[in-house]
């Protein structure tokens, strides 16, 4: 059909206004500085999406000094006239982004980069970030007193992130709602060796110096992201499920307990399999290096990491966050009884597979344990406040939870209810609503008032 002349005026200035307000809205801007996270603002970058990171780092065990250059590609979510990283105390050097020299500024630990043109929605871009100098581990209340991050031990160093340390050795989108697939050079000298996330690539040695690369090609949030070096046996094979598996135990510590953390290792990552659904990574495994002034392990993705051998259940409750934290991240840090109370809980599972306890009695003995004026009964699970987000509460009445609702919905629906959430959320993020929505969508009830009052009300609940 043809138009008038006045159709195809109105038409053409419609037209025109149409595209100077797009043009308005993909008009540059600044990416923030932290996705908003309550618990860490400033952690977390907004404007772009991290996809890849290509860490290359160079450790000197004498001195303490970390050289290093990551290359992250990421996708720009609006139109970028610069976009933040974060930066921990190291000094960069040298910034370019899709191959050209960038500007950058500092404001403590935040990166600001500039780049010479904008970089528009939806476009995938480079950023390689050359930086050294000697990382430092974090402190405070937040993950039980203990130090955590770029740990020194006697032959290199420990490192465990949890939950916002990984930014002390790269730069990075360093919270957990911005997952990427890794790759990992480690350069340390010869004798010692680098491991990594994923599976090893390869290993070679060159002038004095031993270089590992590692690849990691599931999504992982930075704070499971490791470079631990030092000397180590090392044990490899496949479960016998057919997974296959990498154990590094410090040789200091081949003797420090009737532990066999091979073994357990193995067979816990087949129960879990079966429990939670199937192994979500290429690998599985453990780190443990002699690290006492670090007084907890972590559930590194693919090789929990521990700073000792560790007993039975501590393993098989870092093995099941390899399903709830890694595979299934929190969005916000706010949701972490999402990773410590299903951890908790898989301990108590554990513990009912081998014939020692039941869940119900795991669950009684907690609860009867702790009179009603206890401090225990005064964190809300679901918000429990940043210093406080690894409280025993967290994990012991976020396991409790989980014996809740197993009792109200019946085991059928409960061990339909744990392989769905692994497999709805595989490799992304969720929150508590969500789920609430899915316990309730498996189990046909209604289960706000139990959620309620074991997740969102303190004081010790009537059972």
């Amino acid at each position: 059909m043809a138009l008038s002349r006045s159709a195809r005026l109105a038409a053409l200035t419609t037209a025109a206004a149409s595209f100077l307000v797009l043009g308005a809205s993909s008009a540059p801007t600044p990416g923030a500085p932290g996705i908003g996270d309550p618990y860490f603002p400033r952690l977390g970058n907004g404007g772009f999406d991290a996809r890849h990171y290509d860490l290359d780092v160079a450790y000197a065990p004498d001195t303490g000094r970390l050289d290093g250059v990551t290359t992250l590609t990421a996708r720009a979510t609006r139109t970028l006239s610069s976009f933040d990283l974060d930066l921990q105390r190291l000094e960069i050097s040298r910034v370019e982004v899709d191959g050209r020299r960038a500007r950058f500024s500092r404001d403590g630990d935040e990166v600001t980069v500039t780049p010479r043109d904008a970089l528009r929605q939806g476009r995938t871009f480079t950023v390689r970030v050359t930086y050294g100098g000697v990382p430092e581990p974090l402190g405070g209340p937040i993950v039980f007193g203990s130090k955590y991050g770029w740990m020194k031990t006697p032959d290199g160093v420990f490192v465990a992130c949890e939950p916002n340390a990984a930014s002390t050795w790269f730069p990075s989108s360093d919270h957990p709602a911005d997952k990427a697939t890794y790759d990992i050079r480690i350069k340390a000298p010869n004798g010692l060796t680098g491991v990594s996330n994923g599976r090893l690539v390869s290993t070679r040695d060159r002038g004095g110096s031993t270089y590992t690369h590692w690849r990691e090609s599931r999504p992982m949030a930075t704070y499971l992201a490791t470079a631990t070096i030092g000397k180590f046996d090392v044990r490899t094979g496949r479960t016998p499920g057919g997974i296959p598996i990498y154990v590094a135990i410090d040789p200091v510590l081949k003797n420090s307990n009737d532990v066999d953390v091979y073994a357990v290792t193995a067979a816990a990552t087949d129960y879990w399999s079966q429990v939670f659904g199937p192994y979500p990574f290429e690998e599985t495994g453990a780190i443990v290096d002699d690290m006492p002034e670090a007084g907890f392990s972590l559930e590194v993705q693919s090789k929990p990491a521990y700073s000792a051998v560790r007993n039975e259940s501590t393993i098989v409750h870092e093995l099941a966050h390899q399903w709830f934290g890694d595979s299934v991240s929190v969005a916000q840090w706010k949701d972490i009884w999402l990773n410590e109370g299903f951890a908790t809980y898989a301990q108590w599972l554990w513990a009912e597979h081998q014939g020692i306890r039941s869940a119900h009695d795991s669950f009684r003995a907690g609860y009867d344990s702790r009179p009603a004026d206890s401090p225990f009964w005064q964190i809300e699970v679901a918000d429990p406040q940043r210093d406080t987000m690894f409280a025993s509460a967290v994990y012991q009445r976020g396991a409790m939870t989980l014996q809740a609702l197993r009792e109200r919905i019946g085991d059928r629906a409960f061990f339909r209810l744990l392989p769905a959430w692994t497999r709805l959320h595989r490799y992304g993020n969720a929150d508590t609503a969500d789920f609430v929505r899915l316990a309730e969508r498996v189990s046909g009830q209604r289960l706000d008032d139990l959620f309620r009052t074991w997740l969102f009300t303190t004081g010790k609940p009537a059972l």
